[in-house]
């Protein structure tokens, strides 16, 4: 199993996505995997013109920056891969501006003009399955604890399943990234006993994306869990929404103050 994580996050190896990529290929390697990390932060990514070149009878699948950035090696790493991990930060309730110029390069990885169906039964056109439909992982951290910061990210990559053919064999969302320490603080599992176990869900994780080619959904949901203290949710559904997250933000506060 040959599984290449491309990590969107504008600090590269320096962000927490990148701490978490590494969590989840923890697990991964000790399984037999071979893995490797792209970081597009240290690589020359233009954005797509959409000029239409890529289209034409005589250039057909040549971008015109084939020659000028890294996006065509990135794909041919796809095209080796068994398995793809997009990873992102939230920013401004999306993936990264980064992750999303890449993505936007994959105009070239398809012919516009070859009508078909996906398997879903949507209208498209034909793909490059090596490169577009390659089963993948989402990875998603997120300062915001609320549910709703991350589903831009989630939502875009469920559409994206479904157009290229690409099973999607994972999803995992790490929010309250700031509570955690962005991954900067060893101290900070002692003090958040959930993240300890969080982390072990990700070595899991990457266990069973190289003997199963998935991760399963009890795994998933403990990679996920909330790893914010005290009993904020379990009173969300007695106390009123606005005066719990009043008093949660309240108490964030005096726990930052207490913590840096």
């Amino acid at each position: 199993m040959r599984i290449l994580a491309i990590n969107g996050s504008h600090r590269g190896k320096k962000g927490y996505t990148h701490s978490l990529i590494n969590k989840l290929f923890e697990g991964a390697t000790a399984a037999g995997a071979e893995c490797e990390v792209v970081s597009l932060a240290e690589m020359t990514v233009h954005r797509c013109l959409s000029c239409g070149r890529c289209h034409l009878a005589q250039y057909r699948r040549q971008c015109v920056f084939d020659d000028k950035d890294d996006v065509r090696s990135v794909f041919q790493k796809m095209t080796d891969a068994d398995l793809i991990v997009y990873a992102t930060p939230v920013y401004v309730f999306a993936m990264s501006g980064l992750l999303k110029t890449f993505l936007d390069r994959m105009y070239v990885a398809g012919d516009v003009l070859d009508l078909k169906l996906s398997a879903s039964g949507l209208m498209f056109h034909q793909v490059d399955k090596a490169i577009c439909s390659k089963p993948f992982v989402t990875l998603v951290s997120c300062d915001n604890v609320e549910a709703e910061a991350p589903k831009n990210v989630l939502s875009y990559f469920r559409t994206f399943s479904r157009f290229m053919d690409a099973p999607q064999v994972g999803s995992l969302v790490r929010n309250a990234a700031r509570l955690a320490g962005h991954g900067q603080d060893p101290e900070r599992e002692k003090k958040l006993p959930k993240l300890r176990k969080v982390y072990k869900a990700y070595e899991q994780a990457g266990r069973e994306l190289a003997t199963e080619g998935r991760i399963r959904r009890a795994t998933q949901r403990r990679a996920n869990r909330q790893i914010v203290p005290g009993p904020v949710f379990a009173l969300a559904r007695r106390v009123p929404s606005r005066l719990l997250k009043r008093w949660f933000l309240a108490r964030a506060r005096k726990w930052q103050e207490r913590n840096g």
